[in-house]
């Protein structure tokens, strides 16, 4: 199976997820994101997800972050370059939906993705190597890429591992990935 293919599996298995069900699964994945060894950080890339697409509910996650008095990155995508710039979520930070349906925010401090120490990683599918499959258009293997040598991917999935995914050179690998179920570690 190719990576479209992939794609169009994992949206269909989440397209069958209920509201009650996302919900209970994303509050699952942040509780069981605490007994990771990445708290000892200072800044957190995470997306703010796309209720539309049924994505993970960071806003479990999010809470986390705020108690523990990190400092939260969140990214805001431009289509025409498909680059993404960083901006710090503070109190005061406006954030829109955009046009494709991405909660982001409209201005504020941006940062260098090079001070991000962990991403939180958006995915439709992982596969026990730590290669993952996202939407498609290569903004987080770009982001990846700028990020500190030593900064920590942390996956976040409502299915289970798939035993091998398609995978190109400029993919770039999770260090961990949480499900509902389990943690993995690569």
């Amino acid at each position: 199976m190719d990576k479209k293919s992939f794609r169009k599996k994992y949206h269909k298995r989440r397209e069958k997820i209920d509201a009650e069900s996302l919900e209970e699964m994303s509050m699952a994945i942040a509780n069981r994101s605490l007994a990771l060894p990445i708290w000892d950080y200072s800044y957190y890339h995470i997306f703010l997800s796309i209720s539309e697409k049924k994505e993970i509910n960071t806003e479990y996650l999010l809470h986390i972050l705020y108690g523990r008095d990190k400092s939260i990155v969140v990214p805001k995508a431009n289509f025409s370059t498909h680059e993404m710039k960083h901006y710090l979520l503070q109190e005061n930070t406006p954030i829109s939906v955009s046009n494709y349906g991405i909660p982001e925010p409209d201005e504020g401090i941006t940062l260098s993705p090079d001070k991000v120490e962990v991403v939180f990683v958006p995915l439709l599918a992982f596969d026990q190597e730590g290669q993952r499959i996202g939407y498609g258009k290569g903004f987080y293997d770009r982001f990846l890429g700028q990020c500190k040598k030593d900064a920590v991917f942390v996956g976040l999935s409502f299915f289970e591992a798939e035993k091998k995914l398609p995978s190109a050179a400029s993919d770039i690998p999770l260090h961990y990935c949480v499900t509902p179920e389990r943690s993995y570690i690569f």
